[in-house]
């Protein structure tokens, strides 16, 4: 069927969730349909109103939110002095719990793109008896495989852009891990030095993407840019805050009695480390629908068709 037409949310608010942070939230389709709540990717990339349109407005209540330090959430982690320390996947995970029990939801319907798919993958994990099926794209555990293939293994793919990538950060950095690396250069005092390291970073993710177009043109805002790369290299650097490497993985197991379909680009480079692969069996009742010509992109044409058709499988309480 493909997408459905763009609608506008009928409700929306800030939610304080705790530690000086409020958190953007906003409903669409039906106010009495079957909850569904989008976990954007990035991290820090923020939800926009595309996403509205892979669920079906009459048979769905969807809820969109912007992470914490994304979008229209406060504080933004574009400002220097906002504390990222409190920015972890168990805070990302409790804001959902507060959300869900602010809207007087039971049980919904958990859609995620790339980091989105992480975090919704722990939530479902964590909270089994809150998730009532499980939608995802571009998909992501985020292991220390993942890291090191983004930040290092690619650049025998594309050398050229790796070494301006790993030449950005100061020499005596470049042979250890350099999400921490950028991570330090993105916290610096110099605005400068922060500016430069955005950039970079963006133009290294710029230059992987597998399918045209090779541009992103949200990377030409240079206050998106730092909130991007800060947030990114914040979980990057730290096992995104998991509290180790696999984890996700590791307790795929939990997830059986939950429903999932996980969409996937076959020009997706996470392929490259058999990550949906792995995931799909050891996940029970789970389901993998390769798309053909697609990448790490859940607007390419044919992941967002059959996105929409897995949350249409669903749809019904």
């Amino acid at each position: 069927m493909g997408l459905y037409p763009d609608i506008e949310p009928h409700d929306s608010g800030m939610l304080d969730v705790g530690d000086g942070n409020r958190v953007h939230w906003e409903v669409c389709g039906n106010p009495h349909g079957k909850p569904a709540v989008v976990l954007h990717g990035g991290p820090g990339s923020g939800c926009t109103p595309f996403f509205r349109r892979y669920f079906d407005p009459d048979a769905y209540r969807i809820v969109l939110l912007d992470q914490r330090g994304a979008g229209r959430s406060t504080p933004p982690a574009s400002d220097p002095a906002t504390d990222m320390g409190v920015n972890t996947v168990k805070h990302l995970i409790d804001d959902l719990e507060l959300l869900r029990r602010h809207l007087g939801v039971e049980r919904w319907l958990v859609w995620g793109a790339s980091f989105g798919c992480v975090l919704g993958l722990r939530y479902a994990q964590t909270h089994p008896d809150r998730v009532s099926e499980l939608v995802l794209t571009g998909i992501a555990t985020g292991s220390r495989a993942e890291v090191e293939l983004m930040t290092r293994g690619l650049g025998r793919i594309f050398p050229e852009a790796w070494r301006a990538f790993r030449d950005a950060v100061p020499e005596e950095d470049r042979d250890g891990e350099l999400a921490a690396a950028y991570n330090r250069l993105l916290e610096s005092p110099d605005p400068a030095v922060r500016a430069t390291a955005a950039r970079a970073w963006t133009d290294w993710e710029t230059a992987f993407v597998p399918a045209p177009p090779r541009s992103v043109p949200r990377y030409e805002d240079p206050d998106f840019r730092f909130r991007f790369a800060r947030t990114v290299t914040h979980y990057f650097a730290n096992d995104h805050w998991l509290g180790g490497d696999e984890v996700v993985l590791r307790d795929a197991y939990s997830l059986a009695g939950i429903p999932g379909v996980l969409v996937q680009g076959s020009l997706d480079f996470g392929n490259l480390l058999g990550i949906p692969w792995r995931l799909r069996q050891a996940w029970p009742g789970s389901e993998l629908v390769l798309v053909d010509d697609a990448g790490h992109n859940a607007g390419a044409r044919g992941i967002a068709d059959e996105l929409a058709t897995a949350t249409d499988r669903f749809r019904r309480p």
